[in-house]
């Protein structure tokens, strides 16, 4: 219902499917609206010309429909009560719980000035051993997952929100099926970890361009428990293609002209501004921190699309999941995962010999694919090319699959106990000092 004294506009000049435009004054930018009921969002103001974004889409309006200027822009109600709840794009509870008292922000802020950042430099352990392993997460890093779209994604996130040593989880998904987004609160539920955990859900019943607003208000929530209670933060966010084609599909009804892949031109600004709000904090403001992990599918594993070119140019590595045909699982892949931060805690944060053994253990699985590479062409292997073939086998099964929990000491046992199983020590190539404190004794 309007306020008094609010503006009611009755005369709009032009409709799309997705927006509507007309003559208003005093109006702001990303300022709420409704039209004939539906809820909008100013996206573009020229002098007095303003075009509204309407979520539900815009059918059914007509030219003299009741437009009604809400005075701010979308915001969510911060406080401790965000634990444990399940909240839609605009931070409303869909999870049968009282509304949320606090605080009221507006979403979609700046990032963080970098005269206030710290250099990353805490280790994130998500327990997943093909990430700690060799692509080692930093606190206030932000890192996609490259995947395609029938690999359970999904289900590595629920993995890491249950392992992650972190104070708070922010799940943000997008377009979830309704059996995602119940898997998302069972599992939750059912590992009695919800008091640690925020959930901003778009399911595919909702109107698509609603997705655009998911990644705000979950890192609205993030910025709370990172500033205000100088928290460990991690985001995951799920799946950000869908978050692109959203913006697409805005951009196209707006008939502005596409850039590659059908993408609008504002794209690599759009995921920037979602990306640069990873940020870790210094001791001196609380130390608190914010880690972003975002799941971007691929289009027929085409890595060179738009979506994932440009998150490729802003983050922080990526990790990369796919199907090991040799033991049936899948696995982060070593040769196309990358933590551009790993170095910050590897051997530091973790274990002395961490950086060897990764190091070790990557060139020995390369061995294994060229050995695999001689006999798929049909040449004679060496008795090393069959022991890098086991090794791998193995390795894929114990510390690449991302069914694998275990702590960052016992991956490297386990790796280590893997060396000592197919390989000398010299065939290992690590420092000598390592080997003999760390290679298992017969």
């Amino acid at each position: 219902m309007a306020k008094a004294f609010q503006k009611i506009y009755t005369q709009i000049t032009a409709i799309t499917k997705a927006t509507c435009s007309l003559k208003a004054e005093g109006v702001g930018n990303d300022e709420l609206a409704t039209v004939n009921g539906k809820l909008a969002q100013v996206v573009k103001i020229m002098g007095d010309e303003i075009t509204l974004q309407v979520f539900q889409g815009t059918e059914g309006i007509p030219t003299n429909a009741e437009v009604v200027f809400l005075g701010k822009a979308p915001s969510l109600k911060v406080s401790d009560q965000l634990a444990g709840r399940f909240f839609n794009a605009y931070g409303e509870p869909i999870d049968g719980g009282p509304a949320i008292e606090g605080k009221e922000i507006e979403i979609g802020g700046p990032s963080v000035n970098p005269v206030r950042r710290k250099q990353p430099s805490e280790l994130i352990a998500t327990g997943i051993a093909g990430i700690d392993l060799n692509n080692t997460l930093v606190s206030g890093q932000k890192i996609p997952f490259f995947t395609d779209p029938d690999q359970p994604y999904n289900q590595v996130m629920a993995n890491v929100a249950l392992r992650a040593q972190v104070d708070k989880i922010i799940l943000g998904g997008m377009g979830l099926t309704n059996d995602d987004y119940l898997y998302f609160k069972n599992v939750f539920a059912n590992a009695g970890v919800l008091d640690r955990i925020v959930s901003f859900v778009n399911t595919t019943e909702n109107p698509a361009v609603e997705r655009l607003l998911i990644p705000d208000m979950a890192l609205a929530a993030a910025e709370y428990f990172a500033v205000e209670k100088h928290q460990k933060v991690l985001v995951l966010l799920t799946d950000m293609t869908l978050y692109a084609d959203a913006l697409a599909i805005v951009s196209n009804r707006m008939d502005q002209i596409p850039s590659k892949d059908s993408m609008p031109g504002s794209l690599y600004s759009d995921l920037a501004k979602i990306y640069e709000k990873a940020v870790q904090f210094p001791e001196q403001v609380g130390g608190g921190s914010i880690t972003i992990i975002a799941v971007t599918t691929l289009s027929g594993g085409d890595i060179t699309h738009a979506i994932p070119d440009n998150t490729g140019y802003i983050t922080e590595g990526q990790l990369y999941l796919r199907r090991d045909s040799d033991i049936g699982k899948v696995i982060v892949d070593p040769f196309r995962s990358l933590s551009r931060l790993k170095q910050l805690v590897a051997g530091k944060k973790t274990r002395e010999d961490h950086p060897q053994v990764m190091n070790a253990a990557v060139r020995l699985y390369a061995d294994a694919a060229n050995a695999k590479t001689k006999l798929e062409n049909g040449f004679d292997l060496t008795n090393y090319d069959t022991r890098c073939l086991d090794f791998a086998r193995e390795y894929s099964d114990q510390i690449l699959a991302i069914d694998v929990n275990i702590n960052t000491v016992e991956m490297l046992d386990i790796t280590w106990g893997l060396f000592a199983k197919h390989f000398k020590p010299e065939e290992v190539n690590i420092k000598q000092a390592l080997v003999d404190k760390y290679w298992p004794k017969a």
